[in-house]
């Protein structure tokens, strides 16, 4: 099997609301779709969505590093996707969305030669729920614990609450969520870096009888080092995520005693080959996981549910994102069920396609 066409697509999907974090705010989301081609015409799909605060990408970046990468792609075995993947980190280093994107497309490739479920080709199997929380965007106390309320009205058992803007008024609305909602659900934060090594202490002691599962990336990810004096003054778990990009941050943080949890994104990884190389690093230290995304179409949230599969260590799922869209352009793949249970359907590879007449409207870039 040999590519022969590589295609990008950029994509413009708007929000149902503004969605905030102490990282900054969007109303629409920009995701980059690649559809890759083998000689027979048979296509394997990815996406990214780039988040230039994390991922120092834009769609404009990713139209310009992808053409570079697909020229040297064209030819290989898609299912080499080791192979992909060390070529690509040899023509450029970084750019791991556009990277994640062309990752996952040719595993959907791979499985869709195998004829047979990603999941499976990756050396998965379906033994466990898998349910999504629902995140609360960066608001005001009210607004914050109005929309918690919603949520859980809803059916959310497990909410995920933006945090890091203002230390003092963060733990004003955890506590105001904590008491609206009850002891029932589960609760979990995410400062996105907001917090100084002093801040986060602070607040995390200040929790400490609102039965928080964790926190995720309360300082700013250049100083991890310090989070080793968070966790020790901690009484709540502390989650790495942008601080884990690859499975070399993955083994520097759990050797360094610089985090209890790992948030694993395949915009971060460069896809679902280091993705997997994380789960590894994990499995080896016992460290459990989450899979998040950056706010991707159900095509990339489709890929995070058969990584999930991969490993009973994944015990946290943040799959949410593509109920903030205004429209849903992907047709198969991943579905939510009762109680916010999510199904991936039993077609190989990914087991979905992009919408043909959404494709039209959409900037393209075709190397073959």
């Amino acid at each position: 099997m040999k590519i022969k066409k590589i295609e990008f697509f950029k994509a413009h999907i708007p929000l149902k609301k503004t969605f905030a974090t102490s990282l900054g705010k969007r109303d629409t989301t920009t995701s980059i779709f690649v559809r890759v081609t083998n000689q027979k015409g048979l296509c394997g799909w990815g996406e990214c969505s780039p988040f230039p605060p994390i991922v120092g990408e834009t769609p404009e970046t990713c139209f310009i590093v992808g053409k570079m990468l697909a020229e040297k792609l064209l030819n290989e075995d898609p299912r080499e996707v080791g192979h992909v993947s060390k070529l690509m980190d040899r023509i450029i280093f970084g750019h791991t969305g556009i990277k994640s994107a062309i990752d996952i497309a040719c595993h959907d490739l791979w499985a869709k030669s195998c004829d047979e479920p990603l999941y499976l080709t990756m050396g998965g199997r379906i033994e466990k729920t898998i349910r999504t929380d629902f995140t609360i965007s960066l608001d005001s106390v009210e607004t914050m614990t109005n929309d918690a309320l919603e949520k859980v009205q809803e059916g959310f058992k497990t909410l995920k609450i933006k945090l890091g803007d203002d230390a003092s008024k963060d733990i004003k609305r955890i506590k105001s969520i904590r008491q609206a909602v009850g002891n029932s659900i589960d609760l979990r934060v995410d400062a996105n870096q907001g917090w100084t090594q002093k801040e986060a202490i602070r607040c995390l002691n200040e929790m400490a009888s609102l039965n928080i599962q964790y926190c995720e990336e309360p300082i700013n990810k250049r100083r991890y080092y310090q989070l080793k004096k968070v966790i020790n003054n901690s009484p709540v778990k502390i989650m790495a995520d942008e601080s884990l990009m690859d499975h070399v941050d993955a083994r520097k943080l759990v050797k360094g005693g610089y985090c209890d949890y790992f948030n694993i994104k395949l915009g971060k990884s460069s896809g679902l080959y280091k993705a997997r190389k994380i789960l590894k690093v994990a499995e080896r230290y016992g460290i459990l996981c989450q899979i998040g995304g950056f706010v991707e179409s159900r095509l990339l949230f489709t890929a995070n549910t058969h990584l999930a599969h991969l490993s009973d260590l994944v015990r946290f799922y943040d799959l949410d994102s593509p109920l903030f869209h205004q429209f849903d352009p992907i047709v198969g793949g991943m579905e939510y069920q009762k109680n916010w249970d999510i199904r991936i359907p039993d077609q190989p590879g990914l087991g979905l396609e992009v919408s043909a007449d959404f494709l039209k409207e959409c900037e393209s870039l075709t190397v073959e």
